[in-house]
């Protein structure tokens, strides 16, 4: 545990250090038992106004502190709480029954202290790299109060803390962390049926791309076999998420992660890899036509699902043991 005016000297002294060239006693926010706290990595802007509660940043209102890394960037130190009322809000629509916002709360709140990491200068990103946050301009009365209401409770396995890894709609089914990611299987990651999303507009998806658009996002792996002919999907994993496509040319095949075709063809022109059905158009065959399910990668948490649960009656406690089997949620 680190004392607060020890861990305020050494965040002055970080100010002075690169993200990547931060001593190892540096201040994680895992370690503080009464008043954690994190820094975002901002980026480089305009800092103004920078005082001990608050600062405005490229013309938005932060809470907390702010200080410039020596390459220019920004840092945001806050405490964990106050990060959450910008969080909860960018990552779950408000309006939404306070049990889901209340589950949202907790993955959001364990997922940073499941990553917090003393060797760097921050801690997290405020885009979907991590969680989107904006500073106090997003924050709304509902999420407000779904992160007091969740005051330090976290979600556990064991003892440590669980990945608690969410996104907008599984499709039906969530997916399990290794067939997405690799490594090991987790226990309370292995994906579960999920029937109360269907009223996601993404629950049900359709997308005609031309063959060209997939040909360009891979002009390296196919410039030596030629113009692109034929798009297959030829593997799926437990959950029927497409695990291996592979790219036909007139000289040869490429095949490809179903992870990395999504990413460079655009992973809001395929919102999931949950793909029922992958084949060339007839009526213009420059064209595949893709049908599917969900939106994101569908690892944990379903957030139209929490919702639908919610509605429901579920509880958050009843919400995440359901996405998270096997994990508890505590008050740290």
């Amino acid at each position: 545990m680190i004392a607060r005016s020890t861990f305020l000297a050494l965040a002055a002294a970080a100010a002075a250090a690169p993200p990547a060239l931060v001593a190892a006693q540096e201040y994680d926010p895992a370690m503080s038992a009464t008043t954690p706290e994190l820094r975002v990595l901002l980026g480089r802007g305009t800092l103004l106004g920078a005082g001990v509660n608050g600062f405005t940043f490229d013309g938005r209102a932060y809470r907390g502190r702010a200080a410039q890394l020596a390459d220019g960037s920004v840092v945001n130190t806050l405490s964990l709480e106050q990060y959450l009322y910008s969080v909860v809000p960018r990552e779950m629509t408000t309006s939404w029954p306070p049990a889901a916002l209340q589950a949202q709360a907790i993955c959001a709140r364990t997922y940073v202290l499941q990553r917090s990491d003393p060797q760097r200068g921050y801690d997290v990103v405020p885009s979907e790299l991590d969680q989107v946050y904006s500073g106090i301009g997003t924050e709304t009365p509902a999420g407000t109060a779904a992160v007091n209401a969740t005051q330090g409770v976290v979600l556990r396995f064991g003892d440590a803390y669980a990945r608690a890894m969410y996104s907008s709609c599984c499709g039906g089914h969530t997916e399990a962390a290794n067939d997405a990611w690799g490594g090991a299987p987790i226990p309370y990651l292995g994906g579960v049926t999920c029937t109360t999303c269907t009223a996601s507009p993404y629950y049900r998806w359709r997308r005609e791309i031309d063959i060209a658009t997939i040909a360009a996002a891979f002009a390296t792996e196919l410039q030596p076999f030629g113009s692109l002919q034929v798009v297959q999907l030829v593997d799926r994993d437990r959950s029927g998420r497409a695990r291996s496509i592979v790219l036909r040319a007139e000289h040869g095949t490429v095949a490809v992660k179903g992870a990395t075709f999504r990413l460079r063809v655009g992973p809001r022109v395929v919102p999931s890899l949950l793909i029922s059905s992958f084949e060339g158009s007839t009526e213009a065959p420059e064209r595949v036509v893709i049908e599917g399910d969900g939106l994101g990668h569908g690892v944990g948490l379903c957030q139209w699902g929490a919702r639908g649960l919610a509605l429901g009656g579920a509880t958050f406690s009843d919400i995440l043991h359901f996405y998270f089997p096997g994990t508890a949620s505590v008050h740290e």
